[in-house]
């Protein structure tokens, strides 16, 4: 078979889908549910309670000591400066003094306080978003690029740091100087108060009018924000064929594009946000010049003093201060809540079973802080306990009549019938796109199936703990994964308990040994990122090392041998046959050995099974299979 033939069942279903968006955001005008995203935030605060008092307290401190300096100065005028008494303005100066200094301080103090608190509650989300991703099902990963996932975990979780950490307590401050000025107003001189409190409503118009296009124009940005660290992600982890196919300009002109794109939603937020300055300005000079206005009739009729006028005009400035604030953070607020509900609804899609629920429909996602708890509730629900799975496998495998597609209405796997006995090789051969690999997706249970049974040793796979399943699986890919680690902790993380000897010995069954000793620094050689610093051969034998360290009960060969060249094969090939000695082996056929050990050959074509039998059976029957044979390997002796 080609090489290529183990990735086409995932890749054919992702070319399907069309281009890759995230799941469920189509064109995005206005955020959602903001008022959701914001309740749904303030659970990650409550366990800092205590500390979110204290942040209050300090707020509301620092806010009075706010009000008092302009009151402080209307009465130096009143009661100092107009009667010309200046004994006691030495002591309402030092009171100012006093005053001011205070405010200062609480301020740093608050603000000490709230960033301390946000950088624990957004720990504890990235934990949430990041252990979730986790139980995710494959499925979801296909459908979402790794760039669009990775903004989430760093552009959208830093929008919401800047908003928590810096602007918590000055959003607090500028509602409670708004209510306190509007008070104090009030209190000193009623007619003044109510044309301010006349001004306010077009304050707000204006404010809540710009506000709703800034709200869409940021979560705008934050979505093209996404799909351009998607290009970016898969260009440079795609370098070599992009080198390789002179792909370069196009590979550019893909980024040009999303980057203007990045530019066009930039400034279409930035700049209804930044409006809110100057239009603010305008407002607040409207608000002093009718103050003072109105206050100088008032002082001509003998209503107001001298001091209430000039505390009313620091009153309006100080009034407009806040409305400044919220123009300032206003862009950070949105890009906050926009990033909030793009880490929901990762956190929203619901998590891969992880074992039969009998009775149980989970409908909606629970609370983030609660997901946990309500999950292993439920995950100890089942009929079966932990002790009654995790039993080795004696390794009968049977599919009775199991259907499977990735989308509706297009059949991969129709009405399969096959079954394994323990200690047998089963090889599964195919043209391309045949259903070889979902077979395996599905024995793996990283997809469920639609219909009929998978049973191992009689017990169907989904009445066991997916970690328990796959903890008796030995997976040996076409596409190599290895970690930026070193060489021994990643043959290791095929059994974490492993001593180094065990480790050393694992590699030693894969013939893998050798080119590791003469390896810079051996088994302790740090790997760069995707172990780019191995050949792809080398890489795949770390990866048949780690499978032989699992020591599995049912092995999983999916092209194994692929990027191996011949003389390579043929050393290790011993070593995988006395790995697959005792074991059921499903082995994606490639190589002509590894069909002619085989104790079955399973001819797929279609998501059907044509033919079954032994290699020799199979050539003799002149069918399906003899047709693959003697298009592959044209030439040599049959």
């Amino acid at each position: 078979m080609s090489s290529q033939t183990s990735n086409i069942d995932t890749s054919s279903i992702r070319a399907s889908m069309g281009p890759r968006r995230p799941a469920g955001v189509g064109k995005i005008e206005k955020a959602r549910d903001p008022r959701n995203a914001l309740i749904r935030l303030l659970p990650y605060l409550s366990p800092y309670k205590v500390p979110m008092i204290i942040v209050f307290v300090c707020v509301v401190i620092y806010t009075l000591l706010g009000l008092a300096g302009p009151y402080l100065m209307g009465q130096a005028i009143d009661r100092v400066i107009t009667p010309k008494q200046l004994a006691g303005l030495a002591q309402i100066a030092l009171l100012m003094l006093i005053t001011y200094l205070l405010n200062n301080v609480f301020q740093a103090v608050a603000g000490w306080l709230m960033a301390a608190v946000s950088q624990r509650a957004l720990k504890d989300m990235r934990g949430d978003l990041f252990s979730h991703l986790q139980r995710l099902p494959i499925s979801f990963f296909d459908r979402q690029p790794a760039g669009e996932l990775m903004s989430r975990m760093t552009n959208d979780i830093d929008a919401i740091n800047q908003a928590v950490s810096q602007n918590v307590t000055s959003l607090l401050a500028s509602v409670l100087t708004l209510v306190g000025i509007l008070i104090a107003m009030f209190v000193l001189n009623a007619w003044l108060a109510l044309a301010s409190v006349l001004v306010v409503p077009i304050m707000f118009g204006f404010t809540n009018f710009v506000a709703r296009y800034t709200r869409r124009g940021f979560r705008d940005l934050q979505k093209q924000l996404g799909e351009m660290n998607g290009v970016m992600e898969e260009a440079i982890s795609g370098q070599k064929v992009v080198k390789a196919f002179r792909r370069n300009e196009s590979v550019v002109a893909a980024f040009r594009e999303r980057n203007q794109a990045v530019y066009k939603a930039g400034v279409y937020a930035n700049s209804y946000a930044l409006l809110l300055m100057p239009l603010t300005n305008v407002l607040g000079s409207f608000f002093v010049i009718v103050l003072a206005g109105l206050g100088g009739w008032l002082a001509l009729q003998g209503l107001a003093t001298v001091g209430i006028i000039a505390t009313f005009i620091i009153y309006g400035q100080n009034f407009v201060q806040p409305l400044r604030q919220l123009a300032n953070i206003y862009n950070t607020i949105q890009a906050a809540l926009a990033g909030a509900e793009r880490v929901f609804e990762i956190i929203d899609t619901p998590p891969e079973v992880d074992e039969a629920l009998p009775q149980i429909e989970i409908e909606a996602a629970p609370s983030p802080r609660l997901r946990g708890r309500q999950v292993d509730q439920i995950s100890t629900a089942g009929t079966r306990s932990r002790s009654e799975v995790v039993t080795p496998l004696h390794g009968d495998v049977k599919f009775d009549h199991v259907r499977f597609s990735y989308q509706p209405d297009q059949p991969i796997i129709k009405d399969m019938t096959l079954e394994a006995y323990a200690g047998q090789t089963i090889a599964l051969v195919g043209p391309t796109g045949a259903g070889k690999t979902t077979i395996i997706n599905l024995l793996t249970r990283f997809y469920e199936i639609d219909g009929g049974q998978i049973t191992i040793d009689g017990t169907d796979i989904r009445d066991i703990q997916k970690a328990d399943l796959r903890r008796q699986l030995g997976l040996v890919l076409q596409d190599t994964f290895l970690f930026s680690d070193t060489v021994l902790e990643n043959i290791r993380y095929g059994r974490l308990d492993a001593t180094d000897e065990e480790c050393m010995q694992a590699a030693k069954l894969a013939d893998a040994d050798h080119f590791i000793r003469q390896l810079p620094h051996g088994y302790q050689t740090q790997l760069s990122e995707r172990a780019s610093n191995l050949s792809q051969g080398q890489r795949q034998l770390l990866s048949i090392s780690r499978a032989i360290l699992a020591d599995p009960g049912i092995l999983i060969l999916d092209e194994a041998t692929s990027s191996v060249d011949t003389r390579t094969e043929a050393r290790i090939q011993k070593s995988l046959l006395r790995l697959m000695q005792g074991r059921t082996s499903f082995v994606i056929a490639h190589r002509l050995s590894t069909i002619r050990d085989a104790d079955q050959v399973v001819v797929i074509d279609h998501g059907e099974m044509v033919e079954r039998g032994t290699h020799q059976q199979l050539l003799d029957k002149r069918g399906f299979y003899h047709h693959l044979y003697v298009s592959q390997f044209k030439g040599e002796a049959i």
